[in-house]
């Protein structure tokens, strides 16, 4: 804190003032005309945004989806509240409802079980026909009949039709414009009102919508409920906050319109770089808002305490700039390397969030020292004048640490150490539909369609043959029908849609419908020749270009899975390749893919990047401590209480939660700018006090509670309220960020005060340089 810098910091603070209506017109309209670019914002609805070109389980999806018909789909489920589903009256208006399908929005395919193409032998002719026709003239024996081939039919049984006979699904596929959220939304909403009008002219049918369209729009239904939600809860609690804190009107409406600045600049920044708002990115507003008002109440709290000593206002404002300008820019330039280091997420919405906080904090920043202190010098101010002999509640503290100051030592030390070993109890796990809160109809829809009907989560191979028409060659066949077998007898497993059970139908069919003959053809020419009279026999939109691709060289097996982890999704999806590999020829082993299996490896890719931007930040950060308080002794002791809370959080986590997913790899690089803001300013004071008044550890720790405490108080207080808040999104993974990002601030206070002092009293025994008296400092930090 040198000489240079502080006189440096009084002649800025002076222009300032002198220039302070300038400033402030000039603050505004280049806040005005940055903001101009937030109306380019727009709200993305694909899933796949959540994953980097260079990412390997979406490149194997991407590859999956050009060669088959893509898996883009919308799924209706039906359940009468009166019985079982297979009743001539509900059977009509699934049918009705599979005509209706079609009419929905870039529908390309429905499957269901009215119109699920049935193979009937007749003679020497094989007939493919709707297994369902006429429904309301269905006779006993011939519903008899469709319930027993839809219940022993691979293709239904478990998939379309519940093993009690009480629910049915209707699947329609969409080819849907690329990230094009109008003709996605489009989609949806027909669906929607689909389902509204089957319930309303059936008050005892539930209608769930379910299936990857409604997944993808569930993402900016999420964002947009967060921002009409949670801001403005946000904006009010900071309201609050201020008043009671700072009890100045003046200092509330000049931190205020500081916090809309900086919210306006960040957005407008994002609209004109082209940014597409996600739910981590829509959080940028909640967590800006909370972030601004650091800067300003440490400014506003050193000028009223100079106000309150005496000083007239702009020299107050001139002294807290002073005392203030290096500290604040400091802890700006640490959060905002926090953030940045978002940047080494493999999730790109968390590239965009980082981006925008950081764009916020620097605004912030530029505003708290530019704007707010010439909006001060304008705007009448009122403090009241306190005694100066009058002990307050954090000299008290400061009395108590440095009175106990052993018994915190041990204490902290052992609970930091004690609460970081429950890390061990986290356990990490993604599952893309409890992304969402029972808020979202898609999330209660996907419940409803898991407990009733089947699994939601899907794993997908494309297993290649040898050559062109590959897939009819009898060993291909044999190979795929054991690794049906076995993905069947895999624990969470409830359907396997393979080729061979097509193949083995038709083998049938071929036979009179005789039963001995539901096997494989055991030819190549055979098989092909089924397969080709069977695509023939097909109507338009239930080809098999679903399950097999276009030189026939390949085909789709698609394995539904039960509620299951996503550790549990990586287990199923690596022992199949192993299984392939270990008892198929080479050219069949295939990577499992689909949306479920790129969520299951999202948190795990992103820990593994982040763990380098975390490191990378945390050096910079480290250093510039480091560099600015020009002390590698208080720099080292600084990256206690820098690392220990985020270690202490996630342990409490794994006691409280046990489990989470793509948030743990966020909260370390995003606290870690944050938490540092308090430290810094403690320390700060610290060293000013040892360096300034030559004070000894135990005096500069009461100058550091005095001076710093109250406002380190109310800035971590707002940031706990306002990431608290944001725990209550709709979506989780901003939910788990908002909770454990708060659980952390708030172990980082109770470090800062606790453990920290003790350590500086500890470890830094250095002789002060004079023995003046910091009873009534003249200075408040």
């Amino acid at each position: 804190m040198s000489d240079f810098f502080g006189t440096i910091s009084e002649r800025y603070a002076r222009w300032v003032i002198r220039w302070r209506w300038l400033l402030v017109i000039a603050a505004v309209i280049g806040a005005v005309g940055v903001g101009t670019g937030a109306q380019h914002l727009r709200f993305t609805s694909d899933y796949r945004v959540f994953f980097s070109e260079a990412n390997p389980q979406l490149t194997a999806y991407d590859s999956l989806q050009d060669i088959y018909t893509k898996t883009d789909n919308i799924v209706f489920v039906l359940k009468p509240e009166d019985g079982l589903i297979m009743t001539p009256k509900w059977l009509d208006v699934t049918q009705k409802l599979t005509v209706e399908s079609w009419q929905i929005p870039y529908s390309i395919r429905v499957d269901s079980v009215t119109n699920f193409q049935n193979t009937v032998a007749e003679g020497d002719d094989l007939t493919v026909a709707d297994l369902v026709e006429g429904p309301l003239a269905l006779s006993k024996t011939q519903l008899e009949r469709i319930i027993s081939t839809a219940q022993n039919e691979p293709a239904l049984a478990n998939r379309i039709i519940s093993p009690d006979n009480k629910t049915t699904a209707v699947q329609v596929t969409l080819q849907l414009p690329p990230d094009d959220m109008i003709a996605l939304n489009t989609a949806v909403e027909y669906a929607e009102k689909m389902a509204a009008k089957i319930e309303a002219e059936n008050p005892s049918l539930r209608v769930a919508i379910t299936g990857l369209a409604p997944l993808s729009n569930a993402f900016p239904r999420a964002s947009m409920l967060d921002m009409q939600t949670l801001t403005p809860i946000m904006f009010g609690i900071i309201v609050v906050a201020l008043i009671g804190f700072l009890r100045s009107f003046s200092g509330t409406i000049g931190t205020l319109i500081v916090t809309i600045l900086s919210t306006v600049t960040a957005m407008g920044f994002a609209g004109y770089t082209g940014v597409k708002l996600t739910p981590p990115s829509a959080m940028a507003p909640t967590i800006i808002l909370t972030i601004a008002i650091a800067d300003c109440v440490h400014i506003l709290v050193s000028m009223f305490h100079e106000m309150r000593a005496g000083r007239t206002k702009h020299e107050a404002i001139i002294e807290s700039i002073r005392i203030n300008m290096q500290p604040v820019f400091l802890t700006s330039f640490t959060t905002i390397i926090g953030f940045m280091s978002l940047n080494f997420s493999d999730a790109p919405p968390f590239n965009d969030l980082g981006n925008m906080a950081a764009v916020g904090v620097a605004a912030a920043w530029l505003y708290s020292i530019l704007f707010l202190p010439a909006f001060m010098a304008i705007i009448p101010v009122r403090v009241k004048k306190v005694a100066s002999d009058k002990i307050e509640a954090m000299d008290r503290l400061g009395d108590f640490v440095v009175q106990n100051r052993t018994k915190l030592l041990l204490g902290m030390g052992i609970i930091a150490i004690g609460m970081s070993a429950l890390i061990s109890k986290i356990e990490l796990d993604d599952r893309f539909v409890e992304y969402f809160d029972t808020s979202i109809p898609f999330r209660v829809d996907s419940d409803f369609a898991r407990e009733n009907l089947s699994g939601i989560y899907q794993v997908e191979f494309s297993v290649n043959g040898e050559d062109s028409g590959g897939i009819s060659d009898p060993e291909y066949l044999e190979n795929l029908e054991n690794f049906a077998i076995w993905l069947r007898a895999q624990p969470g497993v409830v359907h396997v849609n393979s080729l061979t059970d097509v193949m083995k139908r038709l083998s049938k069919s071929m036979h009179a419908d005789e039963e001995s003959w539901y096997r494989l053809p055991e030819g190549r020419e055979l098989a092909a020749q089924y397969l080709l009279l069977y695509e023939l026999s097909l109507p338009y939109g239930l080809d098999l270009n679903s399950q097999i691709n276009v030189d026939k060289s390949a085909s789709r097996m698609t394995v539904t899975l039960d509620n299951v982890t996503s550790g549990e999704m990586r287990g199923l999806a690596d022992r199949s390749q192993q299984w392939l590999r270990d008892n198929a020829p080479a050219h069949m082993v295939a990577e499992g893919s689909g949306a479920a299996v790129m969520f299951a490896h999202i948190a795990h890719r992103n820990i593994q990047s982040m763990l380098f931007g975390t490191f990378v930040a945390f050096l910079v950060i480290s250093g510039s401590m480091i560099l600015a308080l020009k002390s590698l002794r208080i720099g080292l002791i600084s990256l206690i209480p820098n690392l220990v809370p985020a270690a202490m959080a996630f342990g409490l986590w794994g006691v409280l939660y046990g489990q989470i997913g793509l948030a743990s790899s966020m909260v370390a690089a995003t606290t870690l700018g944050l938490i540092v803001d308090a430290s810094v300013h403690f320390l700060s004071k610290y060293v000013r006090a040892r360096r300034e008044r030559n004070a000894t550890p135990e005096e500069a720790v009461r100058y550091s509670f005095r001076t710093v405490g109250k406002a380190l108080l109310v800035t971590t207080s707002v940031l706990f309220l306002g990431f608290a808040v944001l725990s209550q999104s709709s979506f989780q993974v901003n939910s788990d960020l908002g909770l454990l990002t708060a659980i952390t601030i708030a172990i980082a206070l109770v470090v800062d005060f606790l453990l920290l002092p003790p350590l500086l009293m500890l470890l830094d025994r250095k002789k002060s340089l004079s023995t003046t008296n910091l009873a009534a400092p003249q200075a408040a930090e």
